[in-house]
C-alpha cells in the first residue's frame, strides 16, 4: 500500500520551472528504483519543502494513492516534525492560530499571515532548550493540524521565534549557514481497519545533530 522513506534535505519533491529540471535532482528521479515488484512506481502522497528532512509517505498504486489522499483530507494522518527555533516560546505548549495567504504572486509559495487567508493552526510542544553561538535555542515538537504551505516556518517566524537556518522567514544567511532546523520526524498512519496505525520515525539529520545536543537531546 505505501512506503515511508527518509527524505534528505535539499532534495525537492517534485520538479521546478522547466529551466531548473535539467540543473537540480529531484525526487522523482529515483522512483522507479522503489517499485519492489510492481508495475508503476511509486508517487508521493504529500509534500516536504525541498530543506525539510525526514518521513515522506508514498503511495504504491493508484488505489492506496486515492485512500492516503482522503485520509489526510480527513485530518487522520499524524505528522509530527522536529524544529530548532531562536528564542522560544514562553510556554512549554501551546496552540498557533494564525491564517496565511500567499506573500505575493511574484514571490511564489512564499506566505505570509493575512486576515483573509486560509485558517492554519499549529500545535507547539517545547522538548528541551539550551544556548549557543545563535543565542537561545528551543528545540520543538510541532504537529500541523492544517497544511498550508511552509505554516510551520510562517507560525514560528510569526510567533518570535523563527527557525534557525530559515532563509525565507528567518535572518539565516543565503550561503552558509547551518541549514534549515525542521524534519519531518514522525508519520501515523491508520492504513487498515482492524489494526493499530503505523508508526514510522525518521532520524535527524547531520546537519541538526548540533543544535539538538544543545537542547538536551542525547540520541
Amino acid at each position: 500500500m505505501m512506503l515511508v522513506i527518509d527524505k534528505p534535505a535539499g532534495l525537492p519533491v517534485h520538479s521546478g520551472p522547466p529551466a531548473q529540471r535539467r540543473s537540480i535532482p529531484v525526487l522523482t528521479d529515483h522512483l522507479d528504483a522503489l517499485r519492489f515488484g510492481l508495475p508503476r512506481r511509486p508517487e508521493a502522497a504529500h509534500r516536504l519543502d525541498k530543506d525539510t528532512s525526514g518521513c515522506l509517505i508514498l503511495g504504491r498504486h493508484p488505489r492506496a494513492m486515492a485512500e492516503l489522499n482522503q485520509m489526510f483530507r480527513d485530518g487522520r494522518i499524524g505528522k509530527t516534525y522536529w524544529a530548532i527555533v531562536q528564542g522560544g516560546p514562553a510556554e512549554e505548549e501551546g496552540l498557533i492560530d494564525l491564517p496565511l495567504a500567499r506573500r505575493s504572486p511574484e514571490r511564489g509559495w512564499w506566505m505570509k499571515v493575512a486576515s483573509h487567508g486560509l485558517p492554519s493552526r499549529t500545535r507547539y510542544r517545547v522538548l528541551g532548550r539550551g544556548e549557543s553561538e545563535h543565542g537561545p535555542l528551543a528545540w520543538l515538537a510541532l504537529e500541523p493540524l492544517t497544511g498550508r504551505t511552509h505554516q510551520l516556518r510562517v507560525h514560528c517566524a510569526e510567533s518570535g521565534w523563527p527557525m534557525l537556518g530559515d532563509e525565507i522567514y528567518g535572518d539565516a544567511p543565503r550561503e552558509g549557514g547551518p541549514g534549515l532546523q525542521l524534519h519531518a520526524r514522525s508519520v501515523t498512519v491508520p492504513l487498515y481497519k482492524k489494526r493499530e496505525p503505523i508508526h514510522v520515525e525518521a532520524p535527524p539529520p547531520q546537519h541538526m545533530l548540533l543544535a539538538l545536543r544543545t537542547c538536551g537531546w542525547d540520541g
